[in-house]
């Protein structure tokens, strides 16, 4: 097996985990989330918070990641503007720092386990 064939088989692996819930409350919904994401899904969020625009970032996380629990996604990107002028901050960085974290968050709980 190549080390691109390895590459593919551990993005496949990763992708393809369960999906993360998180309770919104606020918004009476459960958001799911994986762990990983494209690259090219990252690559916006990227080059906004590089750009200095750190809610825009957030917001485009929220729309590319937030999930059903079927893994379809909550928002389009029609939904961006809505989410940035008539959702609440609050929310919306609790929301998204979730999304973000869920990572760190899995790892955690993993280790914890071990």
């Amino acid at each position: 097996m190549s080390i691109t064939d390895k590459i593919a088989k551990h993005y496949q692996s990763s992708i393809s985990g369960d999906l993360k819930k998180i309770h919104v409350e606020e918004w009476d919904t459960d958001v799911y989330c994986r762990t990983t994401y494209p690259l090219k899904d990252e690559a916006k969020i990227l080059e906004l918070q590089t750009q200095g625009k750190t809610v825009e970032a957030l917001v485009e996380s929220i729309i590319v990641k937030a999930r059903d629990k079927h893994g379809k996604r909550l928002f389009h990107d029609a939904d961006r503007i809505k989410l940035m002028n008539e959702a609440d901050p609050t929310v919306i960085i609790k929301v998204g720092g979730a999304i973000n974290n869920a990572k760190i968050d899995l790892d955690q709980e993993t280790a914890s386990k071990e």
